[in-house]
């Protein structure tokens, strides 16, 4: 899954030993703020030393966040993740299309080929000189 925003909150790092292996774990936790009409804040979490260094995060960037979401029960509760797997700089729409190429320009036609428009205003309804060329 992928969401975008700005980064408004960049949260302590935390840090800790694994009970069951004994090896060291981190995380960083950042606060991401949609661009959206009604927009949305999302705190996401980077799990480990190499992806933080990986993926680094500066407050007001704007970036577009991988992610998965897990859940896990503990004692009756139900508790939610939002584990981060790549970070990337700026704004980026996967639903936009590639930017279609500049159309060429048809070439002029001679002056003798061009046929005379005709206009079906009436000339007598033409409004008074003005000093500028606005019809209204």
């Amino acid at each position: 899954m992928e969401i975008s925003g700005k980064i408004i909150q960049k949260l302590p790092l935390q840090s800790g030993e694994s009970k069951a292996s004994g090896k060291p774990w981190q995380v960083q936790a950042y606060v991401l703020e949609t661009q959206e009409q009604y927009p949305r804040k999302v705190c996401f979490e980077l799990f480990g030393e190499q992806r933080i260094k990986d993926n680094p995060c500066e407050l007001d960037e704007l970036v577009t966040v991988s992610f998965d979401i897990e859940s896990r029960e503990f004692n009756g509760r139900w508790f939610t993740s939002i584990r981060a797997w790549k970070v990337q700089q700026g704004i980026v729409d996967a639903n936009a299309a590639p930017a279609p190429a500049a159309a060429p320009q048809p070439a002029a036609q001679p002056a003798a080929a061009a046929e005379p428009m005709m206009s079906n205003t009436n000339p007598f309804d033409a409004p008074a000189a003005s000093s500028d060329d606005l019809p209204f």
